[in-house]
This record gives C-alpha cells, structure tokens and sequence, in this order.
C-alpha cells in the first residue's frame, strides 16, 4: 500500500544524511506528557483516531508518513521578570495530512487535543536509520546528525524531530526513521 510522504528535494547527501528543502505542509499534532519511548503510542492513538473518522465530517483520511515525535517546552510569562520554565516531559505528536486538503477543507478535529497546522517550507537536516524506535538509537543518531550540522557550517534552528515512517507490524530490521533538525544556512 503506498503512502503519501512529505514532499521535499535533497540539497546534498553524504551516506546516511540529507539536507532536505521541504514544502509547505499540513499537520496534526497532539501534545503529551510522558517519557519518551511511552508517548509516542498514546499521541499515534489520538491522531489515528482522528484520520479514522473521529472528526466532524466523521471522514477517514489517509495515512501518511512519517510520525514524528518533538519535545516541546512549556512557556510561562510572569509579568516581571519573564521565565521560561519546563514542566514535566511534554512530546508533541505529529500526523502529516493528504496534500489535496488545504487548510479550508480538511476534516475538524472533535478531540480538542488535536490541532490542525500549516507549516511553511523548510531547510531540515535528516539521519536516516533503520531498526527499533529506542531512545538510546534517537540520542544516537542525534548526536551524529549535530555533528554533520556542524561540519557543514549550519545553525539548528529548532528541536529536534523523531520520525517513524513504518507501523509497530513492520520487523524492527525493515522499519525505516530518521531524526530531523530544521535548520539555516550560515554565511
């Protein structure tokens, strides 16, 4: 069965990584609290509901790949001074949405912990890799994609991203992820 993945075009390669110009595109995505190897499930549950028919059009919409899992901070404003504080592990969850809906025309969310986003095109780098979906093999691989970043002269510009491209029923040996890092040319 193929599935719609993000659209995007290969800047450079060297082995596993890419520098990754994408397009614009429309997402789900949940929050949720929680270490990182449990949230992913709880967030896939949310937004599977959702493109099952849990919406107001009660339609399905499509599978798409990848998943992606992102910590996230909350930020609290105090009126003097101004704090940024983190509380507890927040992971925001992601589903990308069919490229034929716009943000006019795609199903609304009935769950109120869904919410629908447009995100404009950007430069990420990626490391590919294959295997389990472990946090030891994540900081792995995000260390060595940290270290391509920096050897090429480009600045993270933002946290980064977990991305599962197969199901749990895929073997683990097959399952194709990457860590991805939005980032920005330095000159």
């Amino acid at each position: 069965m193929a599935i719609e993945e993000a659209k995007y075009s290969v800047v450079e390669r060297e082995d596993a990584f890419e520098l990754r110009q994408y397009q614009p595109q429309i997402i789900a995505e949940t929050v949720v609290e929680g270490d990182f190897d449990q949230v992913g499930n709880e967030g896939f549950r949310r937004l599977f509901k959702y493109i099952s028919g849990n919406n107001r059009s009660k339609k399905s919409i499509s599978m798409n790949a990848p998943v992606s899992q992102e910590k996230t901070y909350e930020k609290i404003t105090m009126t003097a001074p101004v704090n940024q504080e983190k509380i507890g592990e927040k992971w925001i969850i992601t589903f990308l949405m069919p490229s034929q809906y716009t943000m006019e025309n795609i199903p609304e969310p009935l769950d109120p912990r869904i919410v629908l986003k447009k995100i404009p095109g950007n430069l990420m780098a990626s490391m590919r890799y294959s295997g389990t979906w472990s946090k030891i093999r994540y900081e792995d691989k995000k260390t060595r994609l940290y270290e391509m970043i920096k050897k090429r002269g480009l600045k993270p510009e933002g946290e980064p991203i977990f991305a599962r491209y197969n199901s749990p029923f895929m073997p683990w040996f097959l399952r194709r992820n990457e860590v991805l890092i939005p980032v920005k040319l330095i000159h």
